[in-house]
């Protein structure tokens, strides 16, 4: 089902990629890459990793590489710029592959400062590994081998060891990997842009901050999607949990199918676990579907104790898998699709102090599940309908500012449709910062702190 593969931090510590090869830093070598071989430089980036030691600095000069780059060994790999320091994977599977799948327990891996573009999969793909940092790269135009957004297209493997294909790879794929950090990118023009996966393994721990998603036409910006299946009791050592996504820029995702959250949490098979993530100080505009997506599908599914903190929502489209019809700033949604009854509840989960503009439906909770309970606090929800509670479960929607003092409802106030959601006391004063209406411009610019060509 197409909706599941696009629709489908909490107490997180982690050690730069750098630190741990400190302590080996007297016998790490340095290598370097030139195109022309110059200064006894390898003429690719993969002959300097099949020649790199374990801790080794690889230091790639600017150049165009026509590469499909396998690391399987604990190394950093650094490019000049990304303006000029480029991997065109042209014709090949991915750009960048960090195989810890096929090189058990791999850690301690660096890729940063490199363009990788046209791969007919994915830009950046890292499976089975821990302790990885992806930072500070374009990733852009890849995803090649796909037909109308859908995959595999015909004739083509699958897009990595796994031989798993429930999503399309996007610019940059985490499956399997933990206390990782995806930091600093510009990924765009991809089919989808970021996705987390438990294809190969439990995903945790890990963090995905500062970049900037836009414009990847067929999935969603950051996708974190769990693919465990599983038909017996839930299991919080198994799916994806902890993933903590903040200060990224989401925008303008999933245009060409009118499928692609901002970002989205989703659970896919019977027995998905997707749970304890914290999506907290991004910007998600402008995209195809909500600007943030939560949905369960099947039974045995677990998809709690989420926290949706502090984002900019706006102008994001409508969720067209639960079928609301208008634009939607967050959307919560669980439901068994297949008839039994199962529905994961949707509990654990806190929405707070969110700013939400430029959207006719601010949050809407669509459960089946009488158990679901959900707590909505100090967000801004200023025009047409707050929150929708579409079927059972409850909404704690206490000290929220609603447009006007005199609460939801009210002459210029939004509303609140549906049982099940109390909302008094409300605020009578704008929250913080908040933007109180739907006049204001949403255009958002974020600043990074290294150069990217724009495309």
């Amino acid at each position: 089902m197409r909706t599941i593969n696009c629709l489908r931090i909490r107490h997180i510590v982690i050690t730069l990629a750098a630190a741990p090869l400190l302590s080996s830093a007297a016998y790490a070598a340095t290598l370097c890459v030139d195109p022309s071989g110059h200064g006894g430089c390898k003429k690719t980036i993969s002959a300097a990793v099949a020649a790199a030691s374990p801790g080794d600095v690889i230091r790639v000069g600017e150049g165009v590489y026509h590469e499909d780059v396998v690391i399987q060994k604990p190394l950093s790999l650094v490019g000049e710029n990304s303006r000029n320091t480029i991997i065109d994977a042209t014709g090949l599977l991915n750009g960048v592959n960090v195989d810890g799948f096929d090189a058990p327990n791999l850690a301690h891996v660096i890729v940063s400062g490199f363009t990788v573009r046209n791969a007919n999969a994915q830009g950046i793909v890292v499976t089975n590994a821990s302790d990885v940092v992806i930072a500070n790269n374009h990733v852009t135009g890849n995803d090649r081998s796909l037909m109308d957004g859908m995959c595999p297209a015909p004739g083509f493997p699958p897009y990595f060891a796994a031989g798993k294909s429930f999503d399309c790879g996007e610019g940059v794929h985490l499956s399997g990997v933990t206390q990782s950090i995806v930091s600093g990118n510009l990924v765009n023009h991809n089919a989808g842009g970021i996705l987390i996966s438990d294809d190969t393994g439990s995903n945790h721990d890990n963090l995905i901050t500062n970049n900037v998603v836009e414009d990847n036409p067929f999935d969603c910006g950051i996708t974190i999607a769990s693919h465990h299946f599983n038909l017996g009791p839930t299991d919080p050592s198994v799916g994806i949990y902890h993933i903590t996504v903040t200060e990224n820029v989401s925008r303008r995702n999933g245009l060409a199918s009118g499928e692609g959250a901002g970002i989205g949490i989703f659970a896919g098979p019977p027995g998905a676990q997707n749970n304890n993530n914290v999506i907290v100080h991004n910007v998600v505009a402008d995209n195809a579907l909500p600007g943030v997506a939560l949905h369960a599908h099947s039974p045995f599914q677990s998809l709690g104790g989420h926290q949706i903190i502090g984002n900019e929502i706006s102008g994001n489209g409508p969720d067209s898998d639960p079928g609301t019809t208008t634009p939607t700033g967050i959307s919560l949604y669980s439901r068994d699709e297949t008839g039994m009854g199962l529905a994961a509840p949707l509990t654990g989960i806190v929405i707070a102090q969110n700013v939400i503009t430029h959207e006719d439906i601010d949050i809407v909770m669509n459960a089946e599940n009488a158990s679901s309970s959900v707590a909505v606090h100090f967000n801004s929800l200023p025009k047409r309908v707050g929150i929708e509670n579409v079927d059972a479960g409850t909404i704690s929607a206490t000290a929220n500012w609603w447009g006007c003092a005199k609460g939801p409802g009210a002459n210029g106030c939004s509303t609140v449709i549906g049982n099940g959601v109390t909302t008094n006391p409300w605020l009578t004063q704008p929250i913080v910062g908040g933007d109180q209406g739907d006049d204001q411009d949403h255009d958002h610019d974020h600043n990074n702190d290294h150069d990217h060509d724009s495309h």
